[in-house]
C-alpha cells in the first residue's frame, strides 16, 4: 500500500489481515460441506475473539472487558478458577472485579508496549537492509510516472514504470527536490 492509517483498518491492511484469518479457520472447520460456513461463523469469531495473539500474549476480549471469557463446559466442570470465584463472598467478589477493572489499563498499557517494541524490532530488522541515496544539484534522475502494479491502456505489463532523465535543480528539506527536464524547464 501506498498510503496507510492506523485509523481507517480498511486502508491500511488490518482489516484484510483479520478477514484471511477468520476465513482460514472457517475453512479448515467445514472441510465436508461448505456451503454451510454461516453455521461455523460465530463459533469462528468466538474462537478468534478468545484466542491470544503472538503480538501482545493475551487476548482481544481480556483486553476489552478485563477477564478471561468463562466457557459453558468449565462451569459445568467446576474449574479451580469458577471454584475460586463462587467460594468468595458477595463483597470480596466485587472487590475482585472491581481490582481487575483498575488492572485492565495497565494490561492494555502493557500490550501496547509489547506491539511497539515488536514494530520497532520489524523496523530494525526492514533499516538494515534500506540503502540511503541522497542526491545533489546537477544529479540526474528518473522519475515514477505510476504507482506500483498501475498499467496504461493498451501496454499493458509493457506500461512505462519511469520517465526522464530529470535533472534536480533545487534540493529542498527533508529529502525533496525540484526537478527540472535537461533543458532547464
Amino acid at each position: 500500500m501506498i498510503q496507510s492509517n492506523p485509523y481507517y483498518p480498511q486502508s491500511n491492511g488490518q482489516a484484510e489481515s483479520s478477514n484471511k484469518i477468520l476465513v482460514n479457520i472457517i475453512k479448515r472447520m467445514v472441510t465436508n460441506s461448505q456451503e454451510k460456513w454461516h453455521e461455523k461463523l460465530g463459533n469462528t469469531l468466538w474462537a478468534y475473539r478468545t484466542s491470544k495473539r503472538a503480538g501482545t500474549w493475551t487476548t482481544p476480549y481480556v483486553l476489552t472487558f478485563g477477564q478471561d471469557a468463562v466457557f459453558p463446559m468449565e462451569i459445568n466442570v467446576s474449574s479451580v478458577r469458577i471454584q475460586n470465584q463462587f467460594g468468595l463472598h458477595s463483597e470480596e467478589y466485587i472487590e475482585a472485579m472491581c481490582q481487575g477493572i483498575e488492572d485492565l489499563d495497565v494490561a492494555r498499557i502493557e500490550a501496547l508496549n509489547q506491539i511497539q517494541e515488536g514494530k520497532k524490532t520489524i523496523a530494525r530488522v526492514h533499516n538494515k537492509r534500506v540503502k540511503i541515496k541522497s542526491f545533489k544539484e546537477g544529479d540526474l534522475v528518473w522519475k515514477t510516472v505510476f504507482a506500483l502494479g498501475a498499467q496504461l491502456r493498451g501496454f499493458g505489463k509493457w506500461s512505462p514504470t519511469w520517465e526522464g532523465p530529470f535533472m534536480i535543480s533545487r534540493v529542498l528539506d527533508k529529502g525533496g527536490y525540484y526537478l527540472a527536464d535537461l533543458e532547464g524547464n
